[in-house]
């Protein structure tokens, strides 16, 4: 199994990876595929590539976790032409930018269709925290409302990204709760498209002493998780 991290140094973003799996420093490989150094213009970061054979355990933070619900795989054959025509839209879109895709239906639901890409390349079409990925699957539904369905959603996925991006936003909601309880301050998440930010709010609504808000502007903004106290 492999999992990406980034943070401030190398340090920092191992501790990432061993408290959102669960183990060990011992329990896997670590490649750094990207680093920045800090400059006048640009914060540095260090991005890295966990390796591990292990079975990762979610951290007991003392909640009943909310895991978003995974979806049954649907069958992968276009079922009429609106189907066929968001296939064959994304794979010219993605072969155009100079990837190999294949594009297969993921699962069906009342007002939503999910697309699973098959691409050697499925880490260029995720991009930096799934922003690739959110264009690509913008311009799908652009499309899906010139074809008159802009009451239907498509959701895009690569390599079971979305499952993994959801999960580690709750296991984050909720030790961020964690580290706000303890500091009795706040703290100030990454830029989040706005389902990534839904999830957080929905995720620690029901905690009393914990409360959220999003702040920025754009379509990326940020979520801070505030400690409010008991009875406040």
């Amino acid at each position: 199994m492999v999992y990406e991290y980034e943070a401030k140094t190398e340090r920092e973003a191992i501790e990432m990876a061993t408290a959102e799996l669960g183990l060990e420093k011992d329990q896997f490989d670590v490649e750094i595929i990207e680093a920045q150094k800090n400059s006048i213009f640009k914060k540095g970061y260090v991005k890295i590539r966990v390796h591990t054979d292990e079975e990762p355990e979610i951290p007991d933070s003392g909640y009943e976790e909310k895991m978003p619900e995974r979806r049954l795989f649907a069958d992968p054959i276009p079922k009429d032409e609106f189907e066929q025509k968001i296939i064959e839209f994304i794979a010219s879109v993605v072969r155009k930018m100079g990837y190999e895709v294949t594009a297969e239906i993921m699962f069906r639901e009342e007002n939503k269709i999910g697309v699973r890409l098959v691409s050697p390349s499925s880490s260029i079409l995720i991009g930096r925290k799934g922003k690739n990925l959110d264009a690509l699957q913008l311009l799908t539904n652009v499309y899906a409302g010139k074809l008159g369905r802009e009451d239907l959603r498509v959701i895009l996925d690569t390599e079971n990204y979305r499952i993994r991006r959801e999960e580690s936003l709750v296991r984050l909601a909720y030790t961020t709760a964690d580290r706000v309880r303890t500091s009795g301050g706040s703290v100030l998440l990454e830029p989040m498209n706005p389902f990534e930010r839904r999830l957080i709010h929905t995720t620690l609504n029901d905690i009393g002493d914990v409360e959220t808000k999003s702040e920025g502007e754009g379509l990326y903004k940020q979520v801070r998780v505030i400690y409010k106290g008991i009875g406040r």
